[in-house]
């Protein structure tokens, strides 16, 4: 008998499907062959910090017990949301300890989601049910169609096959757990309010801080471009030229207009050419969001989460893909799916080309595709009849037997023989795959000019500004957080070898399987918010970034990467789990290890005496405050003056004797200086310029 542990219901489901003829039973389904049963995701998290120090759960958070670093990692199963064992967790584990155990089961199946979360998922079920050993297997779907489940279990290899996928997806859990348990503690217990630090999370954060800082100090820069819009035959044209001027050289701009205007303009060269135009590349989970967020403002939840309906439902491949291409092992499944699509009445064809097959650019799952299972109408909602018509048009236009064939044209026009113009447009001559994805591209039509032919010119100075940067869109967070030492640079769609080497080096921050419900916490933690498809930061973001600065801890995209490149090497079987650990426990050591006078101690902690009360100062979230403020004290010393972090050492100082080290200031004018702060008699704070 043959037992198998889907990740969950839905997916048992379809496994059932694929084999037919099963009883349900309570828990799971059998027949003579097979017994599926099933998790509800994730049955076991890891131990809580007081599970290793043997301390009493639930009181108040201290750094008596940080960082707590486990000789071994333990895990336990799920509690609710009570914070005591969840029944159905609990139920449903003892079934399939249950099952496992059985005496005739004498094969185990691995039937958790096709990545690294899944792996581990059920390994943590198999290797706390399990008495004694039994052979072990996995099943892997790149869908969920009865075909390939049949298929699939046909071609099963041993567990031991993905063990460096598990060990990634342990070496994952285990960092994840290091900086979030002891970071978040940390942080919080400093700042006295929850502050959630983790690996992914803050460096989200922080670009979208960073971005909305740059925009906020932004300052415009007026300058005068050299721009010309003058008619010929009845066409205006219009030359803006490379020479700018500053905001003080206007009249210098108007000279040079007046020397460009009086030089004959004439067309030098002209090409036109016949070209085909490839459609865009199959979607990858990142580039199907940009779509759906830039087009229809749909968030990266949502989109995921129909997408992941779509592909539970069988009607597409495995959605959490960082790959466009597909592997040469499915060409005969994609000629059955073509066979589908063109009953339709779609124009596909089978192609068989490096820009859609190429083994090198898939690391797990091939691109999103849908399956030879093609819903009704009536089977699905608005929305996800939207997702699945852009991944089906993709598919459709990737595979379209007719051309999308344009005519380019190409202008030089010289002026004076000093400096030249390129006027470039396009004509699209016969449509073909644009009439079902991206048939709403606008071209520019060039002027009907000829080489020798003159054109009109008048030059004038046209006033400008620079422009800020923009903020984050779901689009270009994507890209970023795809490959963040890239920054807003728009990724090749020609020519994409250096993204690939990126995602399998590990520099991207999260993956495609984890930053939708990262951003979507951070969401939920008031640190950002989403209006239509663009980010911004909130009060809640800049608090976090700004104590995690003040607190030295840096999480920052050098150091996610660094230890996403670490888990990379893991999966190649480079370094081992512990080895990618005790990265994460240096760095973590680091920020517990160090401590600088710019530090201002831990929530409400007494720094000195109240020179007007004679009541406690102590640490609050914004400044050192005077307890008396309940009695109208309003004595305080607050974090930063001028720009300058007023440590609980400096803090102390004044308080002690009335004046601080000579510390660096920086002016409303942005102009720095030096002084020693004094604390007046009124118990307010100025600037002591005196020489000592």
């Amino acid at each position: 008998m043959i037992a198998i542990i889907a990740e969950k219901p839905s997916l048992a489901r379809n496994i059932v499907a694929g084999i037919g003829e099963m009883k349900k039973k309570n828990g799971y389904f059998e027949n003579d062959e097979y017994i599926v049963t099933w998790a509800f995701g994730h049955l076991f998290s890891l131990c809580d910090v007081e599970d290793y120090t043997k301390e009493e759960k639930n009181k108040k958070w201290s750094l008596d017990n940080l960082p707590c670093f486990p000789q071994k990692f333990k895990f336990k199963l799920k509690n609710g949301d009570n914070g005591k064992p969840d029944k159905g967790v609990t139920t449903q584990f003892e079934t399939i300890k249950a099952l496992l155990n059985r005496s005739d089961v004498n094969k185990i199946v691995n039937a958790g989601d096709s990545d690294r979360e899944g792996e581990i998922i059920i390994r943590l079920c198999v290797e706390n049910a399990l008495k004694s050993p039994k052979p072990f297997y996995r099943l892997w779907l790149p869908d969920q169609t009865p075909k390939t489940v049949r298929k699939a279990l046909s071609e099963m290899k041993e567990e031991s096959y993905y063990q460096n996928l598990a060990n990634e997806g342990f070496s994952r859990t285990y960092i994840d757990w290091l900086y979030g348990v002891n970071l978040t503690r940390y942080a919080t217990i400093k700042a006295g309010t929850l502050l959630r630090v983790g690996r992914v999370i803050v460096p989200i954060v922080k670009a979208i801080y960073d971005r909305d800082k740059e925009i906020e100090e932004f300052v415009p820069e007026i300058y005068y471009a050299l721009v010309s819009k003058a008619i010929t035959n009845g066409e205006e044209i219009e030359l803006v030229s490379k020479y700018k001027f500053s905001k003080d050289e206007k009249h210098k701009a108007e000279i040079c207009c007046e020397r460009m205007n009086k030089l004959d303009a004439i067309v030098t060269d002209k090409k036109a050419k016949k070209e085909i135009l490839n459609p865009g590349k199959l979607y990858s989970l990142t580039k199907l969001q940009n779509l759906l967020g830039k087009k229809y403002k749909m968030s990266m939840e949502k989109s995921l989460a129909i997408a992941q309906k779509l592909y539970e439902r069988g009607f597409i491949s495995y959605p959490r893909t960082n790959s466009e291409y597909l592997a040469t092992n499915e060409k005969e499944k994609i000629k059955e799916i073509l066979a589908g699509v063109k009953k339709l009445g779609y124009p596909v064809t089978f192609k068989d080309k490096k820009t859609i097959f190429d083994d090198s650019k898939i690391e797990s799952h091939s691109a999103l595709t849908p399956t030879y299972k093609i819903p009704k109408k009536e089977d699905l909602s608005e929305e996800e009849a939207l997702v699945y018509s852009t991944i089906l048009r993709r598919f459709v236009a990737v595979f379209c037997s007719e051309d999308c064939v344009v005519e380019k044209s190409e202008l030089t026009i010289s002026l004076g023989g000093k400096e030249d113009y390129t006027l470039k447009g396009s004509i699209i001559v016969t449509p073909g795959w644009t009439k079902f994805d991206g048939g709403d591209k606008k071209d520019k039509i060039l002027p009907s000019l000829n080489v020798g032919d003159k054109i009109n010119v008048n030059f004038k100075p046209e006033e400008k500004q620079t422009q800020p940067p923009k903020h984050y869109t779901i689009e270009t967070l994507n890209n970023y957080l795809k490959n963040p030492f890239k920054e807003d640079k728009a990724l090749s769609d020609e020519n994409d070898d250096e993204e690939y080497k990126a995602i399998f080096k590990g520099l991207e921050l999260g993956t495609e399987a984890t930053r939708t419900g990262i951003i979507d916490n951070a969401k939920k933690s008031k640190y950002i918010s989403l209006n239509k498809d663009v980010y911004r930061i909130e009060k809640g973001g800049k608090y976090l970034i700004e104590q995690l600065i003040d607190m030295n801890i840096s999480m920052d995209k050098y150091k996610t990467s660094q230890l996403g490149q670490a888990l990379k090497q893991v999966y190649r079987g480079e370094i081992t789990v512990e080895d990618s650990v005790e990265i994460a426990k240096r760095e973590i050591a680091e920020v517990f290890n160090c401590s600088t006078e710019n530090e201002t101690g831990i929530y409400g902690e007494k720094i000195g005496v109240c020179p007007l009360c004679g009541k406690d100062v102590v640490k609050g979230r914004f400044s050192y405050g005077c307890l008396g403020f309940t009695d109208g004290c309003e004595f305080r010393i607050n974090f930063k003056i001028l720009g300058t972090q007023i440590g609980k050492a400096h803090a102390q100082k004044l308080l002690e004797t009335g004046f601080t080290d000579k510390l660096k200031f920086t002016s409303k004018q942005n102009k720095e200086f030096e002084s020693r702060l004094k604390l007046e008699k009124d118990g307010k704070i100025s600037f002591d310029f005196e020489k000592h």
